[in-house]
């Protein structure tokens, strides 16, 4: 599961960092606040009753595979350069 907070952390470090200060004329933080949105707002229904998913993200949604995609990026980054020799 993804941890909703620190995945919209971690996409608006890779926005800045791939220099994307806009996206298709939409600014990083209005990206992100929709990306909240489209997180902390995701319901579903089972036995009758409707839920609110509060952690990670709708499966099958290709924003949350985009999201995890982009979180695993973080990670792996995080992890190979945490494993090179220092200069």
């Amino acid at each position: 599961m993804l941890p909703q907070e620190e995945s919209l952390k971690i996409l608006g470090q890779f926005l800045r960092e791939h220099e994307c200060t806009r996206l298709n004329g939409i600014s990083i933080d209005t990206v992100i606040e929709l990306a909240r949105t489209v997180l902390q707002k995701n319901v579903f229904v089972h036995d009758n009753k409707f839920y609110r998913q509060i952690v990670g993200g709708a499966m099958g949604s290709p924003f949350t595979l985009t999201l995890a995609n982009i979180f695993m990026w973080y990670w792996e980054k995080q992890s190979i350069l945490s494993n090179l020799p220092s200069r």
